[in-house]
């Protein structure tokens, strides 16, 4: 079972755990719009998948915006965060933070996505919310960067996701 801290305190991972080499799993989650958006598998672009407790954090709404500028300035692929805030909230954020650049999801509702990706907290005070992690999926759907940050109140690694990115087009 994998695991993330909060604070210092083990936090125990829920749901598949997916490695480096793995298919990506095709899974869904809710858009500000509240139709369904679809993150994971094969697709003509790569992929770069984000998961966040809430953009209502200041770590969460820094990171969100860190890659709403590397993206924009990459332009090759497509990028979600999905977090566990309700979509209107996610919508208000991005508006409020003019993220134009990557699409944000809610996964409130069935936490499919988190399960999928093995980042669903399952204890401690954060029980229920995702882990902070950020995934590369290249175009055939194959997992080719991984990080589940240690400290889920700690930014990831920007330049490793970056250029994970950048090997995979």
């Amino acid at each position: 079972m994998q695991m993330t801290m909060f604070k210092g305190t083990e936090v125990k991972l829920a749901g598949n755990e997916i490695n480096v080499g793995d298919n990506a799993p095709i899974a869904k989650a809710i858009g500000t719009d509240l139709n369904e958006v679809e993150v994971g598998g094969a697709k003509d672009r790569v992929q770069l998948l984000i998961t966040v407790p809430s953009l209502d954090t200041d770590t969460c709404a820094a990171e969100t915006r860190r890659f709403n500028v590397d993206v924009n300035n990459l332009d090759i692929c497509e990028t979600t965060v999905v977090s566990m805030d309700l979509p209107f909230a996610s919508e208000r954020f991005c508006s409020t933070e003019g993220i134009e650049n990557l699409s944000v999801a809610s996964d409130y509702m069935d936490k499919e996505v988190s399960r999928a990706y093995g980042v669903l907290m399952d204890d401690n005070k954060l029980k229920g919310l995702s882990a902070r992690a950020v995934f590369v999926i290249d175009r055939s759907g194959k997992i080719v960067y991984k990080e589940i940050v240690p400290e889920v109140t700690a930014e990831p690694n920007y330049e490793a996701a970056l250029e994970a990115i950048k090997q995979a087009r």
